[in-house]
């Protein structure tokens, strides 16, 4: 019996890599999930000490909107995990800036983050997903057609809408394999990011609280939802 508990508990054990992971919804998420059990890939630019310090979690220090520094991504896949379960995307980069002012060059470091970065991880992801595995791309509700929009935020709730047609396509294109790709379009939550767009605005819903939800429709969200758009959002902003 020893031996069959050890197995199934291995099993339900899941490799999962979750990005924006220095502060924020990010950072709880990783926690929640190593402290759960799970062995976690933890991924952004700047790795607090109390991820380094827990056994569940591998941090990589790296830039995503730069193609090249995914290759570390790569190395450790290939040479320890071999398996992906699942890939949360919350990383994300905003600007607050009116149109007129925004420039290509503004456009482009917010696309190599919130779009380029979430294509190429996930490309570079794909020989170690496996059947029944689940992608989850944490969007916003800017990101919707036909949703409230804000002023200012024109390269992000646009790189935000990109990433939803981007997800639902690769639903379509790897369904054969038995992976599925959804997203989560989170309204307001109480982040550093909202207080940059929104100074002064108290959301409703703590960074940790949406970790929760996000923690649970990674783990069983793939079971009833496959190339979907989750509005999760109580609050407008």
């Amino acid at each position: 019996m020893l031996f069959f508990d050890v197995f199934a508990y291995f099993c339900l054990m899941k490799n999962i890599i979750v990005t924006g992971t220095s502060r924020g919804i990010g950072f709880e998420l990783a926690l929640q999930f190593a402290n759960a059990g799970h062995q976690v890939l933890a991924i952004s630019r700047k790795t607090p000490q109390e991820l380094i310090d827990n056994e569940n979690i591998t941090c990589l220090s790296v830039d995503l909107s730069d193609e090249s520094e995914l290759d570390k991504v790569e190395s450790f896949l290939s040479s320890s995990w071999k398996r992906v379960d699942a890939i949360v995307h919350n990383a994300g980069s905003l600007l607050l800036k009116s149109f007129s002012e925004t420039t290509q060059e503004d456009f482009a470091t917010i696309y190599k983050v919130n779009v380029f970065g979430v294509a190429n991880l996930t490309r570079i992801c794909l020989p170690y997903l496996i059947k029944g595995s689940h992608v989850v791309t944490i969007s916003s509700i800017g990101g919707i057609q036909g949703s409230l929009k804000f002023a200012g935020l024109s390269a992000y709730s646009s790189s935000k809408g990109a990433v939803i047609t981007l997800s639902e396509l690769l639903a379509e294109e790897y369904k054969e394999r038995g992976i599925s790709f959804n997203v989560l379009a989170l309204g307001s939550v109480q982040t550093e990011m909202l207080a940059e767009a929104f100074p002064g605005y108290q959301a409703p819903i703590s960074a940790s609280e949406m970790a929760d939800y996000i923690f649970n429709f990674t783990l069983t969200g793939n079971k009833y939802f496959n190339g979907k758009v989750l509005q999760v959002s109580s609050t407008n902003p």
